[in-house]
C-alpha cells in the first residue's frame, strides 16, 4: 500500500501543453496574455460599473457581475501557469499546485454551468413576467441563486476532484496538455477508472445537460412571449435583452459539451488543448465585450462613472 501511495503522488507533473510545435509557443504566448489582460480589464470594469452605477442594482447585473469575477477567477487559476510554461523551456507545475488548479477550475467551471442557467430564468422572469418581475426576483432570492450556483460547483468539485486525485498514477506525471483536469488525469491512472468515468458522466449531467436544458426551455418560452408582441420595436428591445446572454451561452456550452460529453480516453489530444484553450482563455475575455458592445445600459453607466470621475477628479484639482 505505501508503494501505491507514493507513486501515486509525484513530487511534480509535467504540462506537455504545446512543446510538440515550439514554434507556436510564443505566438500563443502573446495571444493568451492578450486575451488575459483583456480578459482581467473588461470583467473588472463590469464588476466595476455595476457596483457604483445605482441604476444597474438589479437582478440582471447581479448575476452579470457574479459572473464576470467567476471568469477572473477562473482564467486566474490556469493562464498564469500556461504563460509561464510557454514562455521558458520548464513545463512542470508542483503536485500541491496542479491539486488547487483542478479543483479550482473544476469549480468554477461547474458553477458557470449553473449561474448561466440562473441568469436564463431571470431573462425569462423580467420578459414572461414582466409585471411581477421585481416580486419574483426580490434580493433575497436572487443572493439564493448565487450562492447555490457557487456551493453547487464546489460540491461536485469536492467529489470529483477527490475520486481523481486518490487513482494511483504508477509513476506517470505527464500531462498532455496545458493544464491539470479530470480526463487527463484519468489517463494517467493504471487501473480500472470506470467509477470515476461514471461520476464525471453524472456530474456532466447535473451540472452540463440539466442547466442548458433549463436555459432551453426557458429560452423556449421567451420565444412564444416574443412571438406574441405585435410592435417590431417590442420584439427588438426584448431581443437585445436576451441577445448577448444567449451569445455568451452559445460560446461556454459549445465548447464544454464537445469537451466532456464523451468517453475520457477517446478525447484527442490536439483538438482538446486548442478547445479547452478556447474556454479557459478566449470566452472570458469575449464575456464582457459582448455584453458592453451590444448593452446599452453599461455602455451608458461607463460614460457616466468615468465622466463622473473625471469631473470630480477636475473639480479637486480646480479647488487646490
Amino acid at each position: 500500500m505505501m508503494e501505491i501511495a507514493n507513486v501515486s503522488s509525484p513530487e511534480v507533473f509535467v504540462l506537455l501543453g504545446f512543446s510538440a510545435r515550439p514554434s507556436l509557443e510564443t505566438v500563443l504566448f502573446i495571444v493568451v496574455l492578450s486575451f488575459y489582460m483583456v480578459s482581467i480589464l473588461g470583467n473588472g470594469i463590469i464588476i466595476l460599473v455595476s457596483h457604483m452605477d445605482v441604476h444597474l442594482h438589479t437582478p440582471m447585473y447581479f448575476f452579470l457581475a457574479n459572473l464576470s469575477f467567476l471568469d477572473i477567477s477562473f482564467t486566474t487559476s490556469i493562464v498564469p501557469q500556461l504563460l509561464a510554461n510557454l514562455w521558458g523551456p520548464q513545463k512542470t507545475i508542483s503536485y500541491g499546485g496542479c491539486v488547487v488548479q483542478f479543483y479550482i477550475s473544476h469549480w468554477l467551471g461547474a458553477t458557470e454551468c449553473v449561474l448561466l442557467a440562473t441568469m436564463s430564468y431571470d431573462r425569462y422572469a423580467a420578459i414572461c413576467r414582466p409585471l411581477h418581475y421585481t416580486v419574483i426576483m426580490h434580493p433575497q432570492l436572487c443572493l439564493g441563486l448565487a450562492l447555490a450556483s457557487w456551493l453547487g460547483g464546489l460540491t461536485t468539485s469536492m467529489v470529483g476532484s477527490t475520486l481523481t486525485m486518490l487513482l494511483p498514477l504508477c509513476g506517470n506525471n505527464c500531462i498532455d496538455h496545458f493544464f491539470c483536469e479530470m480526463p487527463l488525469i484519468m489517463q494517467l491512472a493504471c487501473v480500472d477508472t470506470s467509477l470515476n468515468e461514471m461520476e464525471m458522466y453524472l456530474a456532466s449531467f447535473v451540472f452540463v445537460v440539466l442547466p442548458l436544458g433549463l436555459i432551453l426551455v426557458s429560452y423556449g418560452h421567451i420565444a412564444r412571449a416574443v412571438l406574441k408582441i405585435r410592435s417590431a420595436e417590442g420584439r427588438r428591445k426584448a431581443f437585445n435583452t436576451c441577445s448577448s446572454h444567449v451569445a455568451v451561452v452559445s460560446l461556454f456550452y459549445g465548447s464544454i459539451i464537445f469537451m466532456y460529453l464523451q468517453p475520457a480516453k477517446s478525447i484527442s489530444h490536439e483538438q482538446g488543448k486548442f478547445i479547452a484553450l478556447f474556454y479557459t482563455v478566449v470566452t472570458p475575455a469575449l464575456n464582457p465585450l459582448i455584453y458592453t458592445l451590444r448593452n446599452t445600459e453599461v455602455k451608458s453607466a461607463l460614460r457616466h462613472t468615468v465622466l463622473e470621475n473625471c469631473c470630480g477628479s477636475a473639480g479637486k484639482l480646480a479647488q487646490i
